[in-house]
């Protein structure tokens, strides 16, 4: 896969999100983090299509982004919809789960992404 080359702002931008996760960012990361999720490498914050996604699993082509309840507010949400397709057309998958999914059932999020990927799969 190639990658484009990402302006330094965005590539800080990245860096400086990976130090300051949110509860939910941090604790999906402790189960993606070293492949312990069926072997899957994920990467976090991670710049793709000129935008810094929570996670990605570039081997599948698999985004999780994970929602605060600013993005329930209209404007947030058209937004993500024009991000959401804009990271398809480039051939990802992207699933979205709110803060409180994470928070609060993470097993099933788990689930969710494993069959997701599975679909993948021959």
């Amino acid at each position: 896969m190639s990658h484009a080359r990402i302006p330094p702002q965005r590539r800080a931008n990245a860096k400086r999100m990976r130090k300051a996760m949110t509860d939910a960012e941090l604790k999906l990361w402790n189960e993606l983090r070293a492949h312990p999720l069926m072997g899957l490498g994920f990467r976090r914050q991670m710049p793709i299509a000129g935008y810094i996604v929570d996670f990605a699993c570039p081997t599948h082509r698999l985004i999780v982004e994970i929602d605060g309840s600013q993005h329930a507010l209209a404007e947030n949400a058209s937004n993500d919809d024009i991000r959401t397709e804009r990271l398809k057309a480039d051939g990802w998958t992207v699933l979205r789960f709110w803060n409180d999914d994470i928070l609060r059932d993470l097993d099933n999020v788990c689930t969710h992404i494993i069959r997701t990927i599975g679909k993948d799969l021959p």
